[in-house]
């Protein structure tokens, strides 16, 4: 999943940044409102977290914007710990969650899992597709109650598709969500990862369709 983390106080991004990748999540950057305002306009990310005192634009006009130009994407604020106000003109605004600082890492983490998991309609974060369970928290799979080794970016993709089951995911779409903005995107890394994932998941997992993009759907058996 991609993230877009809007916060101008360095060393507080780049502490948010490490624990967001180590919980394989993909992150940009902005150290500031206008430079937000246009990655969250631009970009398809799949949750943001928005500190509201930013420098060239607060984040709650960066939020007001978003939501008016029709950007539906999950919001979680960050506000200071007494500001109630903060936190009632965020939810206001159109955030979808808050959450005050200072603020435990693990809590940032599960509030985004969550936020994205109910964008999706799902209740849980464990999804299961037949023999096969994705469990979104913990960032593992099971086969047959069995776990499967990963790689970090072959699990990213997994879930991916997993939050979509049964919809036709673009190659674009989904090279736009598991790297970030800098990276050098290649359709065909993306090829070789699904097809170590059909190797370790069985054939009939992902489906492709032809022009298209791909599809997963439960395994049989």
């Amino acid at each position: 999943m991609r993230v877009l983390l809007v916060e101008d106080h360095a060393a507080l991004a780049g502490q948010v940044a490490e624990a967001l990748q180590a919980a394989h999540f993909v992150v940009d950057h902005a150290p500031d409102g206008e430079e937000g305002l246009f990655l969250g306009e631009t970009e398809p990310y799949d949750a943001v977290v928005l500190d509201l005192g930013l420098p060239r634009l607060d984040g709650l006009s960066v939020l007001r914007r978003w939501r008016a130009a029709g950007r539906r994407m999950p919001v979680l604020i960050l506000t200071a710990r007494d500001a109630w106000t903060e936190k009632v003109e965020g939810l206001n605004a159109g955030a979808d969650d808050y959450l005050a600082k200072p603020f435990a890492m693990g809590e940032l983490i599960a509030r985004l899992q969550a936020l994205i998991r109910r964008a999706h309609g799902l209740a849980r974060p464990e999804i299961a597709l037949g023999r096969l369970v994705i469990d979104t928290a913990a960032a593992r799979a099971m086969l047959d109650g069995a776990p499967v080794r990963l790689t970090a970016l072959e699990f990213r993709l997994l879930a991916y598709l997993a939050h979509r089951r049964g919809e036709v995911v673009s190659k674009t779409a989904l090279t736009e969500h598991l790297y970030g903005q800098d990276f050098d995107r290649d359709s065909n890394t993306l090829e070789v990862v699904i097809g170590r994932l059909r190797r370790k998941l069985g054939e009939g997992l992902i489906e492709t369709l032809r022009g298209q993009g791909y599809r997963l759907v439960a395994p049989e058996g």
